[in-house]
């Protein structure tokens, strides 16, 4: 059973910084391109930073140059560090990926939910 699992939200003030993790566990082949994804009450679920397999990135307009997408493929974790942070950015942060395990599939992870205040 392959999962992702988010952690790293929680409370922070406008202009500080979170590290979130998304860690994949299972049985596991290859993992694909990860995106973070963000979804603020009454929104959409929006794409905000993907990484392929080979590390290329891409950002949202609204994040790019505050965060910075990575990942360790020893440890089939992507991480998402989030600088300048700003109340408009609150919302609940999901990971998803396509993941080679017994089969090919999409995951989701459950969220976390990040809160900044003013």
């Amino acid at each position: 059973q392959v999962q992702l699992v988010e952690s790293g939200g929680g409370l922070v003030q406008a202009g500080g910084s979170l590290r979130l993790s998304c860690a994949a566990s299972g049985s596991i082949t290859s993992i694909n391109a990860i995106g973070w994804y963000r979804q603020a009450p009454g929104k959409q679920r929006e794409l905000i930073a993907i990484i392929t397999s080979g590390g290329s990135t891409n950002y949202s307009e609204s994040v790019k140059g505050r965060f910075t997408i990575s990942r360790d493929n020893a440890k089939n974790t992507v991480y998402l560090q989030m600088n300048s942070l700003k109340p408009e950015d609150t919302a609940v942060y999901y990971c998803n990926g396509y993941i080679s395990g017994l089969l090919y599939l999409n995951y989701w992870g459950q969220g976390t939910q990040v809160t900044v205040s003013s």
